[in-house]
């Protein structure tokens, strides 16, 4: 028995994880040390108070206001400038993209990473392939260096890797794009506090959220990699969105014109219940308020015109100043800890299997948009959904956000990005448009002659 770490233990009452030390070997006493030695248990304590006392630790949602935002339709001019300096950094190779792709398919029927999901409507192309073909295109129209900064969780890391290497990066040089794992946290015991087994030498731990790409970013080198390649600007999103608008020059052009050190991309809320993020500004800061904590008095505030007063939906599309993240990454806990109770099964004090029908832990996780507060200028730009988002959430059978819902909206999409190349093509007819081949309407121009008249399922790539 490891006398010193049981009485670490003992200090936090956590001396459990150590009941079935006589029943392992040496490799999994070995990983179970290496599990509890990375915990701060004064933390986890200090969490698991907070979250049992039922305090919240979100922002109260009082008197919150829209806010500062770009709109559609606000002026071609302003739109024209934002792209010509966007532009500009694109070329000068001061953008990176940071990429999230830690989930699971599991929700999708899918037992693989879900970057790895085959969503092309036609090609059957991965969400992989689809948003690294957007990193490659752009970067060959602006003749430039883009390196991608891709985040995994401890479940989806191997796999992902091996999935990239056999596939080539789908183009992208393999030195342009950097893996690193998100950290984790573990689950305790709702009632008592107590640190879970997920099995008898192993902890119950889960991805600490996508807020913890900040410490990975850090811990991993690649914020010092992002500085040493004169990197000033980092284009966020997640990888079960095929719409996203990848390095959108009109998007970071808005950043750079705004000094802005952390800008989000949004959408018009349709509903007051819209189940996306709210942002809004609240003593003189930008915040998002998720909407399970937006009272409905305050979702259902209406302008005077009867549209919504908290208007802006946010789509986890964010743009940061590499300036700012580096100043936060140095902040120790920087970002608060969430708390939500779920289902977890564990190993009890008997050494038997346990799979709860009720919620019986605390779960923590971090927020990457708890930046907000943090950021001297921030600002939100609109963006029209049927451009810009279609996310993959849900599988068959579910109402909205599943896999057929997400090709309908990409031919869609595609379709419109035809007609506005004055080609002819009907609502019936299947196309799909791979990035490589065009990546904007003005690109299909030059590659489709002008009256043309799709007649036939087809693939542009």
């Amino acid at each position: 028995m490891n006398e010193k770490l049981l009485q670490h233990l003992r200090t936090y009452q956590q001396e459990h994880l150590l009941a079935f030390w006589h029943e392992l070997d040496e490799v999994q006493q070995a990983k179970l040390v290496s599990q509890i030695e990375s915990i701060d248990l004064e933390r986890i304590t200090e969490l698991y108070r907070l979250g049992a006392s039922g305090k919240s630790l979100s922002i109260d949602p009082c008197n919150a206001n829209p806010p500062s935002a770009v709109r559609l339709g606000d002026g071609d001019r302003q739109e024209s400038e934002a792209e010509r300096v966007g532009s500009e950094a694109l070329a000068a190779g001061t953008v990176a993209v940071a990429l999230v792709a830690g989930g699971q398919g599991s929700r999708l029927g899918f037992d693989h990473p879900k970057g790895m999901y085959p969503i092309g409507p036609i090609s059957g192309d991965s969400l992989f392939d689809i948003l690294l073909g957007k990193v490659v295109a752009t970067g060959q129209i602006f003749d430039a260096q883009i390196p991608v900064y891709l985040m995994t969780s401890p479940a989806t890391d191997e796999e992902t890797r091996r999935y990239l290497e056999e596939s080539q990066y789908f183009g992208m040089p393999s030195e342009d794009v950097k893996l690193f794992c998100q950290g984790t946290f573990p689950a305790v015991d709702a009632v008592t506090g107590e640190l879970l087994l997920a099995t008898k030498g192993e902890l119950f731990l889960s991805p600490d959220g996508h807020g913890g790409m900040l410490a990975a970013l850090a811990r991993s080198g690649a914020l010092e990699d992002m500085q040493q390649r004169g990197i000033k600007h980092l284009f966020y999103f997640q990888v079960d969105n095929p719409l996203a608008t990848v390095c959108d020059p009109g998007l970071i052009g808005h950043h750079i014109l705004a000094s802005s050190e952390y800008t989000l991309q949004v959408v018009a809320k349709q509903q007051p219940e819209d189940k996306v993020g709210n942002v809004v500004e609240l003593e003189g800061k930008t915040r998002i308020i998720e909407y399970s904590d937006l009272p409905e008095e305050a979702a259902n505030l209406r302008n005077d015109d009867g549209s919504l007063k908290l208007w802006a939906g946010s789509i986890a599309v964010h743009i940061f100043d590499v300036d700012f993240l580096c100043r936060m990454a140095e902040s120790e806990n920087s970002l608060p800890v969430h708390v939500a109770r779920k289902k977890v099964p564990f190993v009890d004090v008997d050494g038997h299997q346990r799979d709860p029908e009720q919620p019986n832990a605390i779960k923590f996780e971090q927020f990457i948009f708890d930046l907000l507060p943090y950021a001297a200028e921030a600002i939100t730009v609109e963006v029209d959904p049927a451009r810009a988002f279609a996310p993959l959430k849900n599988g068959p059978g579910s109402a909205t956000d599943t896999a057929e819902h997400v090709q309908q909206q990409l031919m869609h999409y595609h379709r419109c990005m035809l007609r506005e190349a004055g080609v002819r093509v009907d609502d019936a007819i299947q196309v799909e448009i791979n990035p490589r081949c065009a990546m904007t309407p003005e690109m299909l121009k030059s590659k489709i002659p002008r009256e043309t008249e799709i007649t036939k399922d087809t693939y542009f790539h």
